[in-house]
C-alpha cells in the first residue's frame, strides 16, 4: 500500500461520519477490512457505506458478510464525486447571485435535491445557480430556465443511473464472482471510475454540440415549413406524432419470460433508432412503446410502412401517426393531439400503420403507398369520430 494512500484514524472517522471508537470497533470485528490498523480512503468509504446501512436497519453481522462478499466495494468510488465545499445560507446566496430564495428552492426541487430545513447550499450549488442566473439575465424567461433545468436533470440522472448500473453488471459483479478481496476490489473500482470520469464531460459536450446543431437546423426547417403556426400558442408546435409498439407483448412476456422479452424490446428499439429518417426524433420509450416526432408526416409514413416489413415473427409492431398541434414542455409533447395519436395506434393490428386524415392528406397520391379509407372510427375520450386510413405498400 503506497504511503500517500494512508489516512489518519481521525480523517477516516470524518469521512465516514462516525466516531473513532466506532471505526476501531468495526475494524476489530472485521466489519470494515483494515490491515494492521492502517486506514485508507477505500476503507473509510466502506465505513461510510456501513454507517448508512446501519441507519437503514441492517445488522453488523449482515454488513460484515456483505463486506467479505465485496458488495460494499463500489461505495468507495463516491469519494471521487463528493462535494466537500463550504455551505452557504440560501438567503446569502440569493443576495449574491440575484435570484430570489423561492426560485432557488424551486430549482433545487427540480434537481431532486431540495435544500430542506437547513436552508443552505454548497459553494458548488451556488456556482451552478450563478450560471443559471446568467442564462436568465441573457433573456431566457424563468419558466423556460426551469424547463431547461428539468430536462437536463432528467437526462443526466438517467445517464448517471446507467453508468452506475453498467459498472455494477460488467465490472463489480465479475469481481465478486472471481473472489477478489474487498479492499482490492474497492481500489480497482475506484481506479477504474477515476480513469473513466474525465472522459464523460468532454463526451457530453461533444454530444450536446452535435445535437444542438441538428435541432437548430430542424428549427429553421420548422419555420420555413410552417411547423410553428402564427396562430398557435407560444409553447405549441405543429408536428407529426407517431407511436409504435408491439402487439400482444404482455402475453409474449408471460410465454417466453422476461429475459427474452427484454431482448426483443432491445432489438426493436435499436431497429427504430437505426432506421428512422434523419429529421425524425425519438422522444421517449415506455416498455415496448416508442414515441417519435418528425416535421415531415410523409417521410415518417414511408418509414413506418417500410419498418413493419422488417418484422416477420411475433410480437409484431404496429404504428399510429397523426399530424397536429402539440404542447412542448420539458423535452416532451403533450395535449389532446398526442392522446389522439395514442388512441390511433391502439386501434391498429399487428403489422398495420394507421394514420389520420391530416396525414393522409399530406401523403396525397403517392407512387409507393396505398391508402385505404377505413371510415370514421370512435376513439375513447374523443366526442367526434375520427377518420382513419390504413397505409400499405402499393402492389
Amino acid at each position: 500500500m503506497p504511503e500517500n494512500d494512508r489516512i489518519s484514524l481521525n480523517e477516516a472517522a470524518r469521512r465516514a461520519g462516525v466516531s473513532t471508537a466506532t471505526l476501531n470497533r468495526w475494524a476489530d470485528e472485521k466489519v470494515v477490512p483494515v490491515r494492521k490498523g492502517k486506514w485508507t480512503p477505500a476503507a473509510a468509504a466502506q465505513a461510510r457505506v456501513v454507517a448508512r446501512m446501519r441507519e437503514r436497519g441492517h445488522s453488523l453481522e449482515d454488513l460484515k458478510q456483505a463486506g467479505r462478499d465485496g458488495k460494499l466495494a463500489f461505495g468507495s468510488a463516491e469519494d471521487l464525486f463528493a462535494d466537500q465545499s463550504e455551505r452557504v445560507a440560501i438567503s446569502d446566496a440569493a443576495s449574491d447571485i440575484g435570484l430570489s430564495e423561492d426560485l432557488i428552492e424551486r430549482i433545487m426541487v427540480v434537481l431532486g435535491t431540495p435544500a430542506g430545513r437547513e436552508r443552505t447550499l454548497t459553494e458548488v450549488d451556488v456556482e451552478a445557480m450563478r450560471k443559471l442566473a446568467a442564462v436568465a439575465d441573457a433573456g431566457l424567461p424563468i419558466e423556460a430556465v426551469l424547463q431547461l433545468v428539468r430536462v437536463y436533470a432528467q437526462a443526466v440522472r438517467r445517464i448517471a443511473d446507467a453508468e452506475v448500473r453498467l459498472f455494477h453488471l460488467f465490472v463489480h459483479e465479475p469481481m465478486m464472482r472471481d473472489g477478489l478481496g474487498a479492499i482490492e476490489m474497492s481500489n480497482e473500482m475506484g481506479d477504474l471510475v477515476e480513469s473513466v470520469s474525465p472522459v464523460t464531460v468532454p463526451l457530453l459536450e461533444y454530444l450536446h454540440d452535435r445535437y444542438v446543431r441538428y435541432f437548430i437546423e430542424q428549427d429553421v426547417v420548422g419555420h420555413m415549413e410552417d411547423e410553428f403556426g402564427g396562430d398557435s400558442e407560444i409553447d405549441q408546435i405543429r408536428i407529426s406524432l407517431c407511436f409504435i409498439d408491439l402487439t400482444g407483448f404482455t402475453r409474449f412476456t408471460e410465454e417466453e419470460g422476461d429475459a427474452e422479452a427484454f431482448s426483443v424490446i432491445e432489438r426493436f428499439t435499436e431497429a427504430v433508432e437505426a432506421t428512422l429518417p434523419p429529421e425524425a426524433n425519438i422522444v421517449k420509450t415506455i416498455g415496448d412503446e416508442v414515441m417519435v416526432v418528425s416535421p415531415d408526416p410523409v417521410t415518417l409514413a414511408e418509414w413506418a410502412v417500410g419498418f413493419l416489413a422488417l418484422f416477420d415473427d411475433r410480437p409484431k409492431p404496429r404504428v399510429g401517426i397523426h399530424y397536429g398541434g402539440a404542447v412542448f414542455r420539458d423535452g416532451d409533447y403533450f395535449g389532446s393531439q398526442v392522446n389522439l395519436t395514442h388512441r390511433v395506434v391502439n386501434r391498429a393490428l399487428g403489422g398495420e400503420v394507421l394514420v389520420t386524415d391530416a396525414v393522409a392528406d399530406a401523403i396525397g397520391e403517392h407512387q409507393d403507398l396505398e391508402i385505404d379509407n377505413l371510415g370514421e372510427v370512435d376513439l375513447k375520450g374523443f366526442p367526434e369520430p375520427t377518420p382513419l386510413f390504413l397505409l400499405r405498400v402499393k402492389k
